[in-house]
């Protein structure tokens, strides 16, 4: 065989060649395409410290920025059964007492899909240090917890209330590492009127000694009746630290923005949302749920004028006149 005839044998092999790469090539993108669009249940769940046979789950419906923030935890307690495939978003709302979190809350768990079960760390062992705060953490976004608002099985957004004095400042390097982590969504709810926020403050503190209804004390009421009563009393307001005191409501408002601020996260004011429903369109949008209208039965304590709900309000309008917060005096966060 001469040096032609072997050109003309290479030639031939050419097309078989290239029609080889081409399918090799083809192959490859189908391959990486399949596996960007399912994710392994087992991976996600180690956060946990939970061994399980691997499942995969497709997300080809979730844009690629979000697939981080979606999880698929498989409880101890229940099995998830045909939810086991329904993409879970971790959240927490950060906030204040009296800044309408309650409210917000009940507004969030009227949709079929998300679960906000109330201020976990109320209860002072459960913060007692990092570990246990993690252990808290760790077993509510495994879906384990139970309280009134799980809706277990299809729950596509999991979360709870922390107010900025039960311990999420303390130990707030670990606490972002964790939500960094996991990654947890932040919804940061403040009100603007920090005098207003005094007042409810100052008439709830009175209530649970008091306790005017019934003898009962109630941080929420669902009658006007019963929001009547509680709105009788009025406070005296300690006019020679109120400027201290807003000083410092808004410095720990900010230091917690800053501590967090690496996180995926939105900042809503309670007085937006009651003047804004179109807020909460946004909030669900955050949490990745379809958009509902969100309800609630709590009724509003105090909606008279602020003249009307302090006890020596002139000495607190001379306090606050011609300061950076004079404009608490004449604004109202209640329109409806």
């Amino acid at each position: 065989m001469n040096v032609y005839s072997i050109k003309t044998s290479q030639c031939s092999h050419l097309p078989l060649r290239l029609a080889l790469i081409l399918f090799v090539t083809i192959f490859g993108a189908y391959t990486c395409y399949f596996y960007l669009n399912q994710i392994t249940i087992g991976e996600k769940i180690m956060l946990f410290g939970t061994k399980i046979a691997e499942m995969y789950c497709e997300i080809h419906d979730i844009p690629p920025e979000e697939i981080p923030h979606v999880h698929f935890p498989l409880p101890k307690t229940y099995r998830r059964d045909e939810c086991s495939c329904t993409p879970v978003r971790f959240f927490a709302i950060v906030s204040m007492q009296r800044s309408g979190s309650g409210w917000f809350e009940t507004l969030l768990n009227s949709h079929p899909n998300i679960s906000s079960h109330g201020e976990i760390f109320s209860v002072t062992n459960r913060r007692n240090n990092i570990s246990t705060i993690i252990k808290t953490l760790d077993k509510l976004y495994s879906l384990d917890w139970l309280s009134s608002a799980a809706k277990n099985e299809c729950v596509a957004a999991v979360g709870f209330k922390w107010m900025l004095n039960q311990g999420i400042m303390d130990h707030h390097r670990e606490i972002l590492d964790y939500f960094n982590l996991n990654h947890v969504s932040l919804i940061f709810l403040f009100r603007r009127n920090i005098l207003r926020r005094l007042v409810s403050l100052l008439a709830n503190n009175y209530d649970r000694y008091a306790k005017q209804l019934n003898g009962t004390h109630k941080s929420h009421v669902h009658s006007r009746e019963e929001a009547e009563v509680l709105a009788q009393f009025k406070p005296t307001i300690n006019a020679q630290v109120l400027l201290t005191n807003f000083s410092f409501v808004e410095q720990t408002m900010a230091d917690s923005l800053r501590f967090f601020d690496s996180t995926r996260h939105i900042v809503l004011y309670y007085e937006d949302i009651v003047n804004n429903q179109s807020a909460l369109s946004h909030v669900q949008e955050f949490l990745g749920v379809p958009v509902k209208r969100l309800v609630s039965r709590q009724v509003k304590i105090h909606t008279r004028p602020l003249p009307d709900q302090v006890t020596n309000w002139d000495e607190i309008f001379k306090t606050l006149n011609g300061t950076q917060y004079e404009h608490f005096l004449q604004h109202s966060d209640y329109s409806r």
